[in-house]
């Protein structure tokens, strides 16, 4: 079960109405494979599907709860969101799919955006009705942003885009994307030549080429810029800023910012869930759980699981980070997507030769929901920064390490 907060008369009051209007409005099965996260939003009607169920949580009032009002939040703090949060995730109800927009793009544009930028963009991310995607990686510069090469030249009143970028999320039906691009090839530092923009889409030159996943799932595109052209005015910041601005973005996205409107982006799969099909999975008659060496494997995970909810927790104590500030922030995300690729790993490994089906074949255990949730693990040990670009971050901003 995902960990609940202490919550208030007040508070308790607004989780128990959450708790209601989730039970109340889930979706009905909707006969087709709906994703596990947002990054396998691969059909127009799991798209149309997931858009309607954004749109009703946020007119509900439980989607951007503490954003502003005027932007089309409820102007509440976050805590009110954090209890919807926790909410729809003990719940299961499908994800909140506009997470380029609501986790990322969404508070950067709070924090950053000038008045213009805010009343444009924000109120479409959180109704689903503007879909964003993200343009840092490139098919040969994924890790290293610094030395990306799609290039933006300033012409007249737009900039001319060319260039590619790949493993954007929802690139084929996104509007808008968060576009790092090239300006100025001969700054003296590669990275005052790169600037920021919140790029439209839909113009030509602008194509998108489908990925398949190893799920055999698609979500990813790459995307192709042939002279398109972009108007002036979505640069954010200012030519040159784009490294500083790009590094605050996946600040967002590893979770060191706060700011995100909620929802939840990924089908929280626990440690409850193990623990449910170790007692159904039987050996020589047994449930296996009742197997020691495969309870102490299972304890030692749980033990993981509750230090990562507790760590959540410890953020919100300054006085228990004094001592390596910002530690458990930037190791966040190492520590969750690796425990959980390793838990996932695990649940295989309980299944013996059945762990080798996967969907869609009648003898698999949960219908291959293991091995799903395992290969689509991988991409969160990837995007917005490798677990192995994650440890060197911690190594260097963490424990003091010297880079080389």
């Amino acid at each position: 079960m995902p960990q609940m907060s202490q919550d208030n008369a007040s508070q308790a009051e607004f989780r128990a109405q959450v708790a209601a209007w989730m039970q109340d409005n889930r979706p009905a099965d909707p006969g087709f494979l709906l994703p596990q996260t947002f990054m396998e939003v691969g059909s127009e009607r799991v798209l149309e599907f997931l858009r309607e169920w954004q749109h009703k949580v946020w007119s509900a009032g439980y989607l951007g709860a503490a954003w502003p009002k005027k932007y089309g939040g409820q102007g509440m703090t976050r805590d009110y969101q954090r209890i919807a949060d926790e909410e729809m995730k003990r719940l299961q109800v499908p994800i909140c799919f506009n997470v380029i927009g609501l986790g990322w793009a969404g508070p950067l544009i709070l924090d950053n955006g000038s008045d213009y930028e805010k009343e444009k963009y924000l109120k479409g991310i959180l109704n689903a009705d503007d879909i964003w995607c993200q343009g840092f990686s490139e098919p040969n510069h994924g890790s290293d942003l610094g030395s990306i090469q799609t290039r933006a030249e300033r012409d007249g009143d737009d900039y001319l885009i060319n260039g590619s970028k790949i493993w954007t999320t929802m690139g084929n039906y996104a509007k808008y994307m968060i576009l790092l691009a090239r300006t100025d090839a001969q700054a003296e530092r590669r990275y005052n030549g790169l600037s920021f923009f919140l790029a439209p889409m839909h113009r030509d030159g602008i194509t998108t080429q489908p990925i398949q996943k190893i799920t055999g799932e698609y979500g990813f595109t790459e995307t192709f810029f042939t002279d398109a052209r972009i108007p002036a005015n979505c640069i954010m910041g200012e030519e040159g800023q784009g490294w500083r601005i790009a590094m605050q973005t996946l600040q967002y996205e590893r979770g060191a910012e706060a700011g995100a409107a909620g929802g939840i982006s990924i089908l929280s799969i626990v440690m409850d869930d193990l623990l449910r099909m170790a007692a159904e999975i039987e050996r020589e008659g047994e449930p296996l759980l009742q197997d020691p060496v495969t309870r102490d494997n299972l304890i030692k995970f749980m033990i993981e699981e509750k230090a990562l909810q507790l760590a959540e927790k410890r953020i919100a104590i300054p006085a228990l980070c004094r001592d390596y500030p910002n530690s458990i922030a930037l190791s966040g995300k190492l520590r969750s997507t690796e425990f959980f690729r390793r838990m996932r790993q695990y649940a295989l490994s309980l299944q013996g030769a059945q762990g080798s089906l996967y969907v869609g074949d009648q003898d698999s255990i949960g219908g291959g929901f293991w091995q799903r949730a395992y290969l689509n693990n991988f991409s969160t040990t990837i995007g917005g920064g490798t677990s192995q670009v994650q440890a060197n971050i911690i190594g260097e901003h963490v424990l003091g390490l010297p880079k080389d």
